[in-house]
């Protein structure tokens, strides 16, 4: 379920990461039009890029041979008897079956995931996270998956079974509500499972945040202090939740990392997200998504279901068994629309960085904060298109500095595109 829990975590964010370690800067005014060169990237950089690459074919490909390998060796089949003989009744047998599914998945799955978040992130020097702290989180995101599937996953079931033509449209309504449930709850009860929140130390900064969030039209909302220094070099700022859970949220590496102007094109751009309600657009884009990705699936189950019944161990979509090749269809149809989720993101992220230059007409710290994100992230600031189509969520930097650089209407007596928006 890693690929499904992705789509979510991508709906309901809208935050970049920026690997750093570099030191505050002054925060005295350069020059109006002095512009930010792209750096070229460092072999260290392209050596992290094209290992990136492999390993994102490598994790395309296992999202698939897993779920395969559950349905073909008839596993699935005989953690669903299990599970019956257990649970008897149908909720318990689909908790069951999902907690035994979900610790197996896990364990295949180890290998890669360590790999993947902490043997090749501390070789690049990205990452300060000690192993305890690794597989304590990686447990905990288990537990939080199981919790999710246990309470939810029954109800996809029985919509199965009372609706086999129709069950995918019913599904993918549902998943509006399941999405703003989930934002709503994860600032106050999920996200502090991984990482200690905490008060802004700095209060002159935290002052002007809110002077900038008011401005931008966000009121009531509260500043947060992560301590994330103990398990990564990465930099990370966002305006998270809604109602009475909104809050605005930054890193102590971010607070450490850059300077107070470019904290606040950041920040900007983080409550551009929120002003611009690209939370609601992603919550019904990927509804949508989900939903056509499911008819999708209803499409060309039965078949494989007809086909291969006697090796799979079952004869319905609707049995709990059948969750393998669910996700198997899913990661696949999922891979190959992925140019339409990047691009989607890409936008929005395209025009919060447009919010956030508007805001704060501060296009130097703009760029000088995207250049620490391609120097210290590691990243190549022109990937190419195929790199850009199938796995960026955000611009090139390199793009992102270019604009940076360029965009200022402001100077040349035109409209800005979000003016409307700001506060006086």
């Amino acid at each position: 379920m890693t690929r499904l829990f992705l789509v979510l975590m991508i709906c309901l964010g809208g935050s970049g990461l920026l690997h750093t370690a570099v030191q505050a800067q002054s925060t005295s005014a350069p020059p109006a039009h002095e512009r930010v060169a792209v750096p070229e990237p460092s072999e260290k950089a392209l050596s992290y890029h094209h290992s990136g690459n492999i390993l994102w074919m490598v994790s395309n490909l296992w999202s698939m041979v897993v779920p395969l390998a559950f349905l073909w060796t008839g596993l699935s089949g005989r953690i669903r008897d299990v599970a019956q003989r257990i649970g008897r009744r149908r909720f318990f047998v689909i908790g069951i079956y999902v907690i035994i599914f979900s610790a197996i998945g896990f364990v295949l799955d180890l290998p890669l995931s360590y790999y993947a978040g902490y043997v090749r992130e501390h070789a690049y020097g990205l990452s300060n996270q000690t192993f305890g702290k690794w597989f304590g989180d990686a447990v905990k995101g288990l537990l939080v998956g199981i919790c999710f599937g246990v309470a939810f996953l029954w109800l996809p079931f029985a919509l199965l079974r009372r609706s086999p033509h129709r069950w995918w449209l019913y599904v993918g309504l549902l998943m509006v509500p399941f999405l703003l449930f989930v934002s709503l709850i994860s600032p106050i009860w999920i996200d502090p499972l991984f990482n200690k929140f905490g008060p802004m130390k700095n209060k002159t900064l935290e002052a002007n945040i809110l002077a900038l969030a008011d401005r931008a039209g966000i009121q009531g909302s509260r500043v947060f202090e992560v301590a994330k220094s103990v398990d990564t070099k990465a930099l990370n700022a966002y305006v998270t939740g809604f109602g009475d859970t909104k809050r605005i949220v930054l890193w102590d590496t971010i607070i450490a990392a850059l300077d107070e102007r470019e904290l606040l094109v950041v920040m900007g751009h983080e409550m551009g997200h929120y002003v611009l309600g690209h939370v609601w657009r992603m919550v019904a884009f990927f509804s949508l998504l989900i939903m056509a990705t499911l008819y999708a699936i209803y499409r060309t189950a039965g078949w494989v279901i007809g086909r291969y019944r006697s090796r799979f161990g079952f004869e319905e979509l609707s049995d709990v068994a059948a969750l393998p090749l669910i996700l198997l269809l899913f990661n696949a149809y999922l891979f190959l629309i992925s140019p339409v989720i990047m691009g989607f993101t890409r936008y929005h992220e395209h025009e919060a960085d447009r919010f956030g230059l508007e805001i704060t007409r501060d296009n130097h710290a703009a760029a000088t904060a995207f250049v620490k994100l391609q120097q210290e992230n590691l990243a190549v600031p022109r990937p190419g298109w195929l790199y850009t189509m199938w796995r960026a969520s955000h611009p090139p930097v390199g793009d992102r500095i270019d604009f940076s650089n360029d965009y200022r209407p402001w100077e040349r007596n035109q409209p800005l595109v979000y003016e409307s928006l700001f506060r006086k």
